[in-house]
């Protein structure tokens, strides 16, 4: 059977984790990455690989998602090194694809680069998210503010991209916010898909945790506010996936 016509690709979400329980009742997290991206239910395919499913042949998609995870990357467990090595085979031929937070760190992982425990501690809440001047020609990031907010939640991140990557933005707590690897593969540390509901959630979920590590979950949550140009860059690689698709 051909390929669909380019403009009617649909978009691959690769499932890697699950919303918290106490936040299901908002949808999971290829709910929230395709309602921010305005994308319809017709438009996207979702395979849940943290069941160990093999995602399929990646020609008849305009470009793949991988969603956020409680996973560690560096747990090499089976289901992630094999999404890892789909993802490898994807981004050489040319796949768009974007990651967001474990995503990011998976894609990373799989071109070659370095994925670790952050070390300056747990990232959480609203963030400042500096863009380099690496990014103002970006697809993704081009004409936005140097600076803006984004929602952000992990312990782990990308020490070190991969070759051939430009490392995009970056935050006070984490040196690569951001990065595309040549002209078709992202990743994003911080969630472009949270709102500020999602974002109290884990606050308020991770407060015991972050008291033991010496924060406020108090003032944290009192941080949190609306981030639009983060969601704004998950709608850009919509746009700009098909776009290159459609040449």
């Amino acid at each position: 059977m051909p390929s669909p016509a380019p403009q009617n690709r649909r978009f691959l979400i690769l499932e890697t984790g699950r919303p918290l329980p106490s936040l299901r009742r908002h949808g999971d997290f290829t709910h929230w990455i395709r309602t921010a991206a305005g994308l319809g239910r017709h438009e996207v395919e979702v395979v849940p690989v943290l069941e160990g499913r093999q995602p399929p042949d990646p020609g008849p998609f305009a470009g793949v998602l991988v969603t956020g995870s409680a996973a560690m990357v560096t747990h090499r467990e089976p289901w992630s090194e094999a999404t890892a090595g789909w993802l490898r085979e994807a981004a050489h031929a040319g796949l768009p694809m974007l990651g967001i937070c474990y995503g990011h760190q998976l894609i990373a992982h799989a071109l070659g680069g370095t994925v670790a425990d952050n070390p300056r501690g747990r990232e959480m809440g609203t963030v400042a998210v500096e863009l380099h001047d690496s990014a103002r020609e970006d697809p993704l990031f081009r004409g936005l503010p140097s600076r803006f907010p984004a929602q952000a939640t992990h312990l782990q991140t990308v020490l070190a991209p991969p070759e051939g990557a430009v490392v995009l933005a970056r935050s006070a707590l984490d040196d690569c916010q951001a990065y595309r690897w040549r002209e078709h593969a992202w990743g994003l540390q911080f969630h472009p898909e949270f709102s500020t509901a999602h974002m109290h959630g884990y606050v308020a979920a991770r407060r015991e945790a972050l008291q033991r590590e010496g924060h406020c979950h108090h003032r944290i949550a009192a941080g949190i506010r609306p981030a639009p140009l983060a969601r704004r860059v998950l709608q850009r690689f919509v746009r700009h996936a098909r776009a290159q698709r459609h040449r």
